[in-house]
């Protein structure tokens, strides 16, 4: 196996991930077999207790991994699914080294911070390439080489290369910004953090040069002399309109051959025909499409925090793009319909509504405004976990005329609780256990036929990916049912409610799951697409 890792020069949050994943896409497009694998270096043990405004979207892979968004990013650019051995933190190690040390697997020995996180790092590393039979391990260590909770992942990867030079590749992603004053690229961040990394023991063979522009030879040239590269090795990538485009861009830099000159190994074919197909199509659509998500977890400061939500614009983005549409995604506070009850008019002004999953009561009333709207002016609605919930809160107010319908996580002395935890996760609660505790990963769903979800899926049998705690009450089914509430996917195990759906309506579905995660720039989710066809169908009076 091969293995390249991938740091981060003086700023986070510049493409990491994204690099990371279309590195992997240029190498699978060459015929080889790619796996990736994120280190973070928090103490947390994994994504699941953090909350998204803090750090983004918690990815869930099947196996019910809570992990960073950038998993997400790589399963949808790898059209893989990865697992719990492709995700890293720093607690998660620190644990399994003490747990081992109880064990006396160490035999009595003292253990020490060094040699032996080091070594349990990189035993994970090839654990992941070896489960995967992968010819590539790309790793991606987060955060920036400066960091002092990176010494220990960077310790790793310089003892790798120590041991199996001729396998082991460092690529470091920098920063060449282009002050608004000057208006000249400056090379100095990414040159000081080169030497960062030198003064860490390692030395880049590729640097992959962030910019809002595409670099020039000066700078190139300049990289080159003071970071002790080959020009050639100096990868230009500049800012794009969208992520789907950096593969396209790193291989006509030749980055792909690059690699593989470095390892001595030459590609087995080349085959990135529909990736380019798909990008021109991003490129040249025009017909654009409305598309409103009622949430919360955007709003930080001034600013819109648009990762709380990743997996669920990529998902729209690739059903629309599917259906030769432009995306327009607008950000619709929850909060704001609950103080302000008459801005829901604006929903009239979409195509169709999304509300995402979430945790907790700030903004839960202002969602159920917006889907009862929605149900009643016809606009096509997709609720994702917490979205499928309200809906049922929703119906089961206004058309059960059950008043006090709530869920026990918001109103727990509901007299109504059409949504509960169930026993097991109650007895997680009672004892405050959170973390890695939920419904987590992929669970079996049986579709009722004649209903929309069948007709997306053309399937009976499916399984989605879970993260919650709550679920429908089986004690309100029958209410429900009779007043016209449809229960199209059943888990058959424990015969919870997956999917709900309303008649005579252009498109009104919940899902209990989380399809998102699912879906493919290549291979859009089929819920993602029925809701971006039916809204599609939508005229929107301007």
């Amino acid at each position: 196996m091969k293995y390249i890792f991938v740091a981060g020069g003086v700023m986070s949050g510049i493409g990491k991930g994204i690099a990371v994943a279309s590195i992997g896409k240029i190498l699978k497009s060459k015929g080889f077999e790619v796996t990736t694998i994120k280190i973070d270096p928090y103490i947390n043990v994994d994504a699941g207790t953090m909350n998204p405004v803090e750090h983004g979207e918690v990815f869930v892979s099947d196996d019910g991994t809570e992990s960073d968004q950038d998993i997400g990013n790589y399963e949808r650019f790898l059209e893989t699914n990865l697992s719990n051995l492709d995700y890293m933190t720093t607690g998660r190690v620190y644990q399994s080294v003490i747990n081992r040390e109880r064990n006396l697997e160490y035999q009595g020995r003292c253990v020490e911070v060094v040699p032996d996180i080091p070594n349990e790092i990189i035993s994970r590393i090839k654990k992941a390439g070896k489960f995967h039979k992968a010819d590539f391990v790309l790793i991606e260590i987060g955060g920036t080489v400066g960091e002092y909770q990176n010494m220990l992942f960077l310790e790793a990867a310089r003892m790798m290369k120590l041991k199996d030079p001729k396998d082991v590749l460092f690529i470091m992603v920098g920063f060449l910004p282009v002050p608004r004053i000057i208006e000249e690229m400056k090379t100095k961040p990414t040159q000081t953090a080169v030497r960062t990394l030198n003064a860490a023991g390692i030395q880049p063979d590729i640097i992959l040069a962030r910019s809002p522009f595409e670099l020039d030879e000066p700078r190139k040239k300049k990289l080159s002399v003071f970071c002790n590269i080959a020009k050639e090795d100096v990868i230009s990538a500049p800012d794009v309109n969208s992520i789907y485009e950096v593969p396209v861009n790193f291989e006509k830099e030749n980055l792909g051959n690059r690699i593989l000159k470095k390892f001595r190994m030459k590609a087995k074919k080349n085959d990135m025909g529909e990736w380019e197909k798909l990008v021109k199509t991003i490129r040249t659509v025009k017909n654009p499409i409305k598309i409103g998500i009622v949430g919360k977890y955007f709003e930080t400061g001034e600013f819109t925090l648009t990762d709380s939500y990743i997996s669920v614009i990529e998902a729209i983005k690739h059903s629309c793009w599917f259906s030769k549409r432009k995306p327009e995604i607008s950000w619709l506070s929850a909060e704001k319909y609950e103080k302000f009850p008459a801005k829901l008019r604006e929903l009239k002004e979409y195509n169709g509504i999304i509300v995402p999953g979430g945790f907790g009561s700030r903004g839960v009333e202002g969602k159920i405004k917006a889907i009862e709207f929605c149900r009643k002016n016809k606009i096509p609605f997709f609720g994702l976990c917490l979205g499928m919930q309200l809906a049922v809160i929703e119906f089961s107010r206004n058309i059960c005329r059950l008043k006090d319908a709530n869920s026990t996580e918001f109103s727990p002395k509901s007299e109504y609780p059409v949504i509960d935890a169930m026993p097991d996760q109650k007895a997680f609660l009672k004892e405050k256990k959170y973390g890695g505790t939920m419904r987590l990963g992929a669970y079996n769903c049986l579709l009722k036929k004649g209903t929309e979800s069948f007709k997306a899926y053309k399937k009976e049998n499916i399984s989605e990916r879970h993260r919650h705690r709550y679920e429908l009450n089986n004690d309100f089914k029958d209410i429900l049912a009779k007043k016209g509430m449809v229960f199209a996917g059943v888990n058959p195990e424990r015969d919870l409610v997956e999917i709900i759906e309303l008649k005579n309506h252009p498109f009104f579905v919940g899902v209990q799951f989380h399809p998102e995660f699912k879906s493919r720039p290549l291979n859009p989710h089929p819920l993602f697409k029925a809701f971006i066809k039916a809204s599609g169908n939508r005229i929107v009076k301007k």
